[in-house]
């Protein structure tokens, strides 16, 4: 599947610190990758209502994590799906009386513009299930090789019992799991099954939906064993990060670990969980059931810049929950462009006080410019908070302290550093 088109990232000078994550699965704050090379996969979109605000608070997150790892030397391969085919995206269609491909393809490209407006770098790889069909059908061999499934009135399941270390990642409760896996799209409640939270693996045809023949008789995956199956064929057994929304902690990528243990053995799937807040408006989690959504289409085309979207979401820590608001985007507003003016106004600075200094001595002209010197802190604060845990609101008030300096006429010079350094860092062009 196409992925979307990326900006040109400034280089900037030196390299940044080793960026830390706080580990979902321990809670402990733990380098994000081990290696030069560095890994990660993102749990993209259901392509049937994109791209709103939570996407783009979620996308934005892992942004800054492969921004960070690039300007700390990595070598970085970053892999998100896309679940093209599933019972949401079925359910919506048949309501709309729509064909479900031409619904998933027209908004897998407004998701890719969405993306591309927000100047989010784009995934190496961009992976539709569909596309996918036969690296899902060839982990579920292997799950069945394991004896990890069983069949129920022709459907597939993962017996949850196959991996001792089931919920290692969510560490809830037996009854809390249960909870959330009725919540989440599970069934626990289907008679036949051998514990309430094994998990479909493979869905055998049912009326009007779509179907692939397999080894294991036509159908379709489930959600979880998708995941699995393109995360490890395409990053290897084994990868540095799992990504997504806090609300996939459990059952998605509790599952999509344990799956991948089974079948490939222990240890397998990711060592390291990050999992971004979920956004509310009007106090009320933003999601596709309720339809209180915000899009960023929307907002752009009501003339909105995308700077100013992705500052106001910049302006939340990434693990936060938190509410969109009418006063949150005006403040995004504001500081974008007292973050312009103060970046003119530094340059404007500079170069009267090169123009002053033209005639200087030798000795003179060979000192350091200590005009320089408030932008170098600027560079090297953004990199300090990226590096914890994404302190992406830490990050933004080391550029509105530069800031205020500059416009209070206490600072001058560095303005095309600190626009190199907000551009590559935070992904806002000023």
């Amino acid at each position: 599947m196409e992925s979307w088109h990326g900006v040109s990232v400034p280089e900037l000078p030196g390299t940044g610190p080793e960026p830390r994550i706080r580990d979902t699965a321990t809670g402990e704050l733990v380098i994000a990758a081990e290696g030069r090379a560095a890994t990660m996969y993102a749990c993209g979109i259901t392509p049937y209502d994109s791209t709103h605000i939570g996407h783009a608070a979620t996308f934005t997150a892992w942004d800054l994590l492969l921004r960070a790892w690039l300007d700390a030397g990595h070598e970085v391969t970053y892999v998100q799906n896309v679940t093209d085919v599933d019972d949401p995206l079925l359910e919506r269609a048949a309501r709309d009386g729509e064909d479900w491909r031409q619904l998933a393809g027209r908004e897998i490209a407004r998701y890719r513009a969405d993306m591309e407006t927000l100047r989010v770098l784009p995934p190496s790889r961009l992976v539709g299930a569909v596309e996918a069909m036969p690296v899902i059908e060839r982990f579920t061999a292997r799950l069945a090789d394991c004896g990890g499934l069983y069949e129920l009135d022709a459907d597939l399941y993962f017996p949850r019992s196959a991996d001792a270390s089931f919920g290692s990642l969510s560490r809830l409760s037996p009854r809390a799991m249960v909870e959330l896996f009725a919540e989440r799209g599970g069934d626990p409640g289907r008679p036949g099954k051998k514990d309430p939270l094994d998990a479909l693996v493979w869905l055998a045809p049912r009326p009007g939906e779509p179907s692939w023949p397999s080894p294991f008789g036509p159908g379709r995956p489930g959600w979880h064993v998708e995941c699995a199956a393109i995360a490890t064929e395409c990053l290897g057994t084994v990868f540095d990060m799992q990504v997504g929304g806090s609300d996939l902690i459990f059952p998605h990528h509790e599952m999509s670990a344990s799956h991948a243990r089974v079948a490939l053995g222990a240890p397998a799937f990711a060592r390291r969980y990050a999992h971004a807040g979920m956004v509310r408006l009007d106090g009320e989690k933003m999601s596709k059931s309720l339809g209180n959504l915000v899009f960023v289409s929307d907002l752009v085309a009501g003339g909105t810049e995308p700077a100013a979207i992705r500052l106001a979401l910049l302006a939340h820590h990434y693990r936060d929950d938190w509410d969109w608001t009418a006063a949150g985007l005006a403040a995004a507003e504001e500081r974008l462009a007292r973050w312009r003016s103060a970046v003119a106004a530094a340059d404007r600075g500079a170069a009267g006080a090169d123009r002053g200094a033209a005639g200087a001595d030798q000795g003179a002209a060979g000192a350091a410019d200590p005009s320089a010197s408030p932008a170098r802190q600027v560079l090297a604060g953004v990199r300090d908070r990226l590096a914890d845990d994404l302190d992406a609101p830490g990050a933004l008030a080391v550029v509105d302290h530069w800031a205020e300096a500059v416009l209070a006429g206490s600072a001058t010079g560095g303005g095309r550093l600190v626009r190199d350094t907000v551009d590559a860092l935070l992904g806002v062009e000023l």
